[in-house]
């Protein structure tokens, strides 16, 4: 864990007193993970072992991912939207920060309709890039085929849970695109903006808090 991570009193199902636990363990507990710094191995490892975890042992409640990446690794990235895919629960994706390059398809692979952008948030997407551009020629003309496969199979996951034909989301890809919170719900990467939900909750019930939160 990081440095200075606080700690909370929190109580284990079972001991009949509060324990101190850092806040990311009691964060996992209530099924919310964290996506907040640049994807690599260690850290898709980290969010799909839990998610795993998480739904063995519950398989009904949803789970929440938020978010705040610069991307990374291409094929950790993918790894982690296919176990968003594979495991029962429905998983929430929230973005707050950025969610760019990686990020915005983990974003994406979000549950339809539970997939939010923060008002603030900023939301990048682009064609994925190599990184062993200095490999000798044979090895970087099967890296350039290898990774046009790739980005084709991106593009199609973009254009299906967009619902953006497939030739717009490939021009698109061709340069950075950045987009706000409301530009990323036009665009079909997101469903909702936090603001927008708290509204409508609030309008109701001035009481209303997010389920996630309800039992603590």
């Amino acid at each position: 864990m990081p440095i200075g991570v606080p700690k909370v009193p929190y109580r284990i199902p079972g001991d009949e007193e509060a324990t101190w636990v850092d806040l990311y363990n009691v964060m996992y507990r209530e099924r919310t993970l964290f996506l907040g710094q640049e994807i690599r191995c260690e850290i898709t490892n980290h969010i799909t072992g839990l998610m795993v975890y998480l739904s063995i042992e519950d398989g009904i409640s949803d789970i929440f991912l938020f978010i705040n990446s610069p991307g990374g690794w291409l094929i950790s990235g993918m790894a982690i939207f296919d176990t968003m895919q594979t495991v029962t629960p429905d998983i929430y994706t929230i973005c707050l920060g950025i969610a760019a390059s990686m990020a915005s398809f983990i974003l994406l692979g979000g549950e339809p309709t539970k997939r939010i952008a923060f008002p603030h948030a900023r939301i990048m997407l682009h064609q994925p890039a190599s990184a062993y551009y200095r490999a000798r020629t044979p090895e970087f003309l099967l890296e350039v085929e290898e990774l046009h496969k790739v980005r084709e199979m991106i593009t199609r996951v973009y254009a299906l849970r967009t619902g953006k034909p497939f030739w717009v989301v490939s021009e698109d890809m061709e340069r950075d695109v950045f987009m706000s919170a409301d530009e990323a719900k036009a665009y079909g990467l997101v469903d909702i903006v936090g603001d927008e939900m708290i509204d409508e909750h609030c309008d109701t019930d001035p009481m209303w808090f997010p389920e996630m939160f309800k039992d603590w």
